[in-house]
């Protein structure tokens, strides 16, 4: 089977990859962290306070805080927004929901 990239001859640049609570995920250049993640097979990397229920992309366009997510140390930023460089240490852990004010 051909790539998307074969089928529109397009050369991007090498893959990368970073790292998610330390789990390595590859990344095509220009993709978001949340893209990196759903591609990877990734659906839920946080939980609402109230009832535990996974949340992961929901609106994809920054609109809603269910994405949120620790990028080399800076918390809370939409993973649907912040597009993903080589060496990022993304992490998803509690410190990523607390601006959300949830």
């Amino acid at each position: 089977m051909k790539r998307p990239y074969d089928l529109v001859r397009a050369r991007p640049e090498p893959e990368f990859e970073i790292s998610v609570d330390g789990v390595p995920i590859p990344v095509v250049p220009g993709q978001t962290i949340g893209a990196a993640l759903h591609g990877a097979g990734v659906r839920s990397w946080r939980t609402t306070r109230i009832g535990g229920r996974p949340r992961g992309l929901f609106c994809g366009i920054g609109v809603c805080f269910d994405c949120l997510v620790t990028v080399n140390g800076s918390p809370s930023l939409r993973a649907c927004l912040t597009e993903a460089r080589p060496g990022d240490r993304v992490s998803t852990g509690e410190e990523a929901e607390a601006v959300s004010g949830r």
